[in-house]
């Protein structure tokens, strides 16, 4: 009898020893690794997909939105500028740009309507006369480089432009430029061509198409207050005449200002 509580008092010690010791090693295994995922990242051609297919969503709705809005521009050669943008309901459509002009002494409108492609010169510093407007060519052809503020074609051609899948361009999300709101996105050429199809640059939208902001390489456009309903036509400021459209540089002494 003795004996087998002296061998069961040995057993308890042992246990006693043991135990903890086994606990210890317990609590020193590593953790288990955390499961490693199978899913594959999103590719980064999938993502510049992505905001490839956004962007010309929205730049085809902001070609069925028709507005009138005003725009600040600004340039690192001059002030800031007021901008006005009209895309009519009949798809005329209509820019005013102050100080364009007769080194910067004369503001200019590009309209173009049914009847064709025309800059008008308006009263302004530079210009005394009434408003009278000058015919380009048709309605679809592009403005010639000399008299091209470069400001309409955010609204107009560079739209067909961003909705072409088939155009070389490279996409990818931007943050807003200051005092933007809207969903930006950077484009960028993959073209070598010197005749890129549009500006590299940023451009803003809201989800109903209405253009809140550009950053391109005539300057930086933004969206100055709510747009306003757009009219069923634009007009043209003032009659079509015979005489020379209005050129960016300054008049000389010599020259006259039916000559620029």
């Amino acid at each position: 009898m003795h004996a087998h509580l002296r061998a069961a008092r040995r057993l308890t010690g042992a246990l006693a020893i043991t135990l903890p010791a086994l606990l210890a090693a317990c609590a020193a295994d590593p953790p288990p690794p955390a499961p490693v995922s199978t899913a594959d990242p999103v590719p980064a051609e999938a993502a510049a997909d992505a905001a490839r297919d956004e962007l010309a969503a929205l730049a085809a709705a902001a070609q069925d939105r028709h507005l009138t809005a005003t725009y600040t521009l600004a340039t690192a050669d001059g002030p800031d500028r007021r901008i006005s943008v009209t895309s009519a309901n009949d798809g005329s459509w209509r820019v005013d740009v102050p100080g364009w002009g007769r080194g910067g002494t004369v503001d200019v409108s590009l309209v173009a309507t049914a009847d064709g492609l025309f800059q008008c010169a308006l009263p302004s510093a530079g210009r005394a006369e009434p408003a009278s407007c000058v015919r380009l060519g048709d309605s679809d052809d592009a403005v010639p480089g000399k008299l091209d503020p470069r400001v309409e074609h955010p609204f107009t051609d560079w739209l067909e432009v961003l909705t072409d899948r088939r155009a070389p361009l490279a996409v990818s999300p931007a943050a807003p430029p200051d005092g933007t709101d809207g969903q930006c996105y950077s484009v960028e050429s993959t073209s070598a061509s010197l005749n890129a199809p549009l500006d590299v640059g940023i451009y803003c939208y809201r989800p109903d198409g209405t253009p809140t902001g550009v950053r391109a390489a005539f300057g930086t456009l933004k969206l100055a207050g709510e747009p306003a309903a757009a009219p069923a036509a634009v007009q043209l400021a003032g009659p079509v005449t015979e005489g020379e459209p209005v050129g960016r540089e300054a008049l000389t002494e010599d020259a006259s200002p039916g000559t620029q």
